[in-house]
């Protein structure tokens, strides 16, 4: 249902709301941007389910482990406090999207975007239980038979079972697949796991088998500011108007020249998955998918005129005022440039940061409770919980040394043995001479080296209390 015909059945109605009609789309298989769509949906399917069963020195590649508290990206452990790399992804994110969206609109929405992919299969799965178009309409216009009833449950079965398995594969980016599956098939999954499994089943169910479009119209916000990433040069989907009008059906032996190239067959509103007209312009319902463009093509090609009358083009291009080369001659622009360096920098600079980041983390913290106290020695004693992080994927020995003082040392064990990907807290006491040293607080340092390779090394300041 097009936006003027939701305007008009507004006005007819008298109420502030057009009522929700059911879009039943046309499929246009084995075109070119059909077939691009299914290319799109089953490489991110195969990344998706596949990525979580890739093992990497005997763990997942990708894991989010909320239980450690870690997560695991092939080869790099990170930890709490490298949260910082988190917001770095979220901010490349934002700015690749961003890019993308000034150089080709809302291609992402339509071959990409995880309510796009998945209400494309829910709806494969539509049609090859209960038929095309046409025949859908028919069935649900008819009376409830029992052939109708049985071809509903098994598309509802289905659409059940899809949404249950990818929650459950979702589920086990934060929990490991393998301990996953042995709890669910000795039925001890946790409350929060099966809780996620059923919570994103369901959404996942009723998002992509009932209110497809409606998620991108009214839930999805990127359809609402895409426009301060849109100009005349950015590529959307149009419809050439002054090639198309004015419209009307061809007849054999009737003279056409006075007419456009657009038959009015309305084939770009049938395969629509939003319902739109695209002949009335740019619309934020439009998602870029381009099911219209081969729906156009295909008719075209039925009456011998030229392809291309819908199309990816610019708004420049499409009037006619482009300077510089048409469409790719408009791909170099301030705002691309602008985004593209900014993409490139940080990307630089997250690269540079994650080479030279070291697989170490050492917190310290001086025992409050007892400020100080005087050893057998006569020195005075601290005490200190050390937290060694190793975030490497091999296991490392590193020896504690600590300075700052006269006469400084640490009283027991100076080396700590941690595992890989783990961290090891101990509790060591420092002793220093309390002669000709300042009274009260003192700056120390402690380093921790690992036995292996010097240049894995952390130097770590704290305080050390000299009675007064």
């Amino acid at each position: 249902m097009t936006q003027v015909t939701q305007e008009k059945k507004k006005e007819k109605s008298g109420t502030l709301y057009a009522e929700h009609e059911t879009i039943y789309a046309r499929s246009v298989q084995g075109k070119l941007f059909d077939n691009l769509r299914v290319a799109a949906a089953v490489l991110t399917q195969i990344v998706f389910y596949g990525l979580v069963w890739l093992p990497w020195n005997d763990r997942q590649a990708l894991l989010f482990h909320l239980v450690e508290r870690k997560f695991y990206l092939f080869g790099l452990v990170f930890w709490p406090q490298d949260v910082i790399y988190l917001a770095i992804l979220l901010i490349i994110m934002a700015y690749a999207l961003f890019l993308v969206t000034a150089l080709a609109g809302r291609v992402f929405c339509g071959y990409a975007c995880p309510q796009t992919v998945y209400t494309e299969i829910y709806m494969w799965i539509e049609k090859w239980i209960e038929g095309d178009r046409a025949v859908r309409m028919k069935r649900d216009k008819g009376p409830f038979t029992a052939t109708k009833a049985r071809l509903k449950l098994t598309k509802h079965v289905l659409w059940l079972a899809v949404a249950l398995w990818t929650s459950f594969t979702l589920v086990g980016y934060f929990t490991p697949m393998t301990e996953l599956i042995h709890n669910f098939k000795t039925w001890t999954l946790g409350p929060w796991e099966t809780f996620w499994i059923f919570f994103y089943a369901g959404f996942l169910y009723m998002m992509a088998g009932f209110m497809r479009e409606q998620v991108c119209l009214y839930m999805c916000p990127y359809a609402r500011f895409q426009s301060a990433m849109f100009d005349r040069d950015t590529l959307i989907v149009s419809y050439d108007e002054a090639r198309g009008e004015p419209r009307g059906a061809r007849k054999k032996g009737a003279d056409d020249s006075a007419k456009g190239d657009c038959v009015d067959c309305g084939i770009c509103v049938q395969v629509c998955p939003t319902g739109i007209d695209i002949r009335n312009g740019l619309q934020y319902e439009c998602i870029g998918c381009a099911a219209c463009i081969d729906g156009c093509d295909e008719v075209m090609e039925k009456v011998g005129l030229p392809k291309g009358l819908v199309r990816y083009t610019t708004e420049n291009a499409l009037a006619g005022t482009s300077e510089h080369g048409g469409v790719v001659g408009h791909i170099i622009r301030p705002r691309v440039v602008i985004y593209t360096v900014i993409l490139m920098a940080i990307l630089g600079a997250t690269t540079w940061a994650l080479n030279h980041r070291l697989p170490l983390k050492v917190d310290v913290l001086r025992d409050r409770t007892i400020l100080s106290r005087e050893a057998d020695d006569g020195r005075i004693e601290n005490i200190y919980t050390l937290r060694v992080i190793n975030t490497d994927e091999k296991p490392h020995t590193y020896n504690l040394t600590v300075t700052g003082l006269k006469g400084i040392g640490i009283n027991g064990a100076t080396h700590i043995d941690v595992p890989s990907a783990s961290s090891r807290t101990v509790s060591i006491a420092v002793r220093a001479d309390q002669d000709n040293e300042p009274k009260g607080s003192n700056q120390i340092f402690f380093d921790i080296i690992a036995a292996d390779s010097a240049a894995l090394n952390a130097h770590e300041k704290s305080t050390f209390m000299l009675p007064r």
